[in-house]
């Protein structure tokens, strides 16, 4: 897993927002008043049930924050699936910095881990089909970055980063645009985009008719987004594309579930964008344990 500049920075950002709302502006008062500043530790974090590990490396910014002297070895790497019971590290160092920054780690690494875990089990329920796995912009502020990069320890891909990677044109710009420029055609939008943003941006289009489908194939965008589209419905757009266009991509969204995704697939779409990745993943569970 690649780790870069753009997650270490938001990783830092949020490390020091979460030990501000901690420490406050002392310290760990319960920590201060039973443990010495010399005593030394040991602790491992433990996986209590199966799933995917993401966020190592923020644990191990936290630990670097709190205490340089704290020392984290890795048992295991991002993206790897682990067992009920399996070391993911071993951190020895200061007692007392240890259980300062014990809840920040897990709340990075829980929460991370959960969404590589609930990306994972979408991956393999499409095993063997042309889709892949795209997460969506519905993130928590600050939190998009990790988000995203926890996505990718699943087996998933990322969708746009924000608002200026890529062009997706949705029902709300077409009603405002249709108003000024006085046009009802999807491939003129498509076409006015193409003429005004630069090389290497993609141009994605949403429909959520055949009807509308065959309008914006014909203005040869990169993707087109099905909107809460039938599994017949899919099928018949699949076949349309691959008559009209076959070098667009289909993007399936709406109403996507475990239960539906290998169905959605099946139908030959290229993509599968899931906004429950991000905004529903549970934690997975993970914990200190001791050895004092």
């Amino acid at each position: 897993m690649y780790f870069g500049e753009i997650d270490r920075e938001a990783a830092a950002q949020l490390i020091a927002l979460a030990l501000a709302e901690d420490l406050g502006t002392s310290t760990d008062v319960t920590t201060g008043a039973l443990i010495s500043r010399d005593q030394i530790g040991s602790v491992s974090i433990v996986a209590r049930a199966s799933g995917v590990l993401a966020g190592l490396t923020v644990a191990q910014m936290v630990l670097a924050e709190v205490d340089p002297a704290v020392n984290l070895k890795p048992q295991a790497a991002d993206s790897a699936h682990l067992a009920p019971g399996q070391v993911v590290a071993r951190i020895s160092g200061p007692v007392r910095s240890l259980l300062i920054a014990e809840r920040t780690c897990l709340n990075f690494l829980t929460h991370l881990s959960g969404i590589a875990t609930l990306t994972r089990r979408y991956v393999d329920a499409i095993a063997g089909s042309r889709a892949d796995i795209y997460d969506t912009r519905k993130t928590l502020p600050g939190w998009r970055a990790l988000q995203k990069y926890a996505v990718t320890a699943g087996g998933g891909k990322n969708h746009r980063m924000g608002l200026y990677d890529m062009v997706l044109i949705k029902d709300n710009h077409l009603a405002a645009w249709r108003a000024a420029a006085g046009e009802r055609s999807l491939a003129a939008a498509v076409r006015a985009a193409q003429r005004l943003v630069p090389a290497g941006i993609d141009i994605e289009i949403e429909v959520d008719t055949l009807e509308q489908l065959a309008d914006a194939l014909a203005g040869d965008p990169d993707i087109v987004l099905l909107d809460n589209m039938s599994l017949d419905q899919m099928r018949e757009a699949v076949a349309m594309r691959n008559d009209r266009a076959p070098g667009v991509e289909l993007e399936a969204s709406g109403g996507v579930s475990l239960e539906t995704v290998a169905a959605i697939a099946a139908t030959g779409v290229e993509r599968i964008s899931v906004g429950a990745l991000t905004h529903s993943a549970p934690a997975l569970d993970l914990a200190f344990d001791w050895a004092l």
